[in-house]
């Protein structure tokens, strides 16, 4: 299902974008007064603008220091665009108990590192290979305040994912200078898990769907879109009376909604407050400029943070 993704991208080798605000190693390294919680919010925010850039993680913070902090505090230091981590974490695990309704709420995926399948010509034939990209978007491309229903499933745990920020427009540049946009998503994803409790080992998987990154509103260059604009280039007027299949893709828009996959590895609980984070590989297809292009395959790579409530 995954393996191909997961050889590629193994778990254990998770780091964070170079281009990001590194966050503390470790939470001792940030000096707190207990005087006030205003000299402690503010050595939050001088602890996240100066930490080292070296064997950083994605999620500086825990839930409390971020609530701690202000917008002031927060703004322009790319602390919105990571995931908590979780705190003080244990080896127990979060047991769901019968007859009771629960969710998973605050679920945030924090990409660390994106790749994109690429055919190459070799001696042995043509290879799939897993070509590392970087990101040209800004830092707004984390997934955050995800919610859905935690439901028994034969035994076991399904999640069924309801509302939050769950899609993101995204843009990587591969070596070449080829750019690949696509909507990092996780709309309406439904996912497994391997046990009938959350603990450290637990994983889910399951698929989700990757709407258009582009919507019937846009015009192309040539004013050309799906709901509005022209039906074909104006400069190719000929081609309405002739043959114009070799541009059908490109007059004939339309949204197209792909499917991904998604596979998540608890690495941390905190039974007590219903905390649990992790790492995480996705799969998923590129933008395909409204159906006039075959879409790419792209690899990300991060790591996760839920709440059980």
């Amino acid at each position: 299902m995954l393996a191909a993704l997961i050889s590629a991208l193994s778990y254990m080798s998770v780091k964070p974008l170079a281009s990001r605000v590194a966050p503390m190693q470790q939470r001792t390294a940030v000096e707190m007064s207990a005087q006030s919680a205003r000299v402690q919010a503010a050595g939050l925010a001088v602890a996240l603008a100066l930490a080292s850039t070296q064997s950083a993680v994605a999620g500086p913070f825990t839930r409390s220091d971020i609530a701690s902090l202000t917008y002031e505090q927060i703004k322009g230091t790319g602390l919105a665009n990571t995931c908590p981590k979780v705190e003080e974490p244990t080896a127990a695990s979060i047991k769901l108990e019968g007859g009771k309704k629960y969710k998973i709420d605050e679920f945030c995926l924090e990409p660390t590192q994106f790749a994109v399948l690429e055919e190459r010509l070799t001696k042995a034939g043509v290879v799939t290979e897993a070509v590392p990209t970087k990101v040209t978007t800004r830092q707004t491309y984390v997934l955050t305040g995800i919610e859905g229903d935690l439901l028994p499933d034969a035994g076991k745990l399904k999640f069924v994912e309801k509302d939050g920020i769950d899609y993101a427009a995204t843009t990587v540049q591969l070596p070449g200078g080829e750019r690949v946009p696509f909507l990092f998503s996780v709309k309406s994803l439904i996912a497994n898990s391997d046990t009938a409790d959350i603990g450290t080992g637990t994983k889910f998987s399951g698929k989700f769907q990757v709407p258009s990154y582009r919507t019937g509103l846009f015009l192309d260059p040539k004013g050309r879109g799906m709901v509005t604009g022209y039906d074909q280039a104006v400069a190719l007027p000929a081609l309405q009376a002739g043959d114009d299949s070799s541009l059908y893709n490109e007059n004939n828009k339309k949204f197209d909604v792909g499917i991904g996959s998604l596979e998540l590895k608890v690495t941390s609980v905190n039974a007590e407050l219903g905390e649990f984070g992790g790492v995480f590989v996705q799969k998923q297809p590129s933008d395909t400029d409204l159906g006039s292009k075959a879409p790419k395959e792209v690899l990300l790579k991060g790591e996760f943070f839920a709440t059980v409530q």
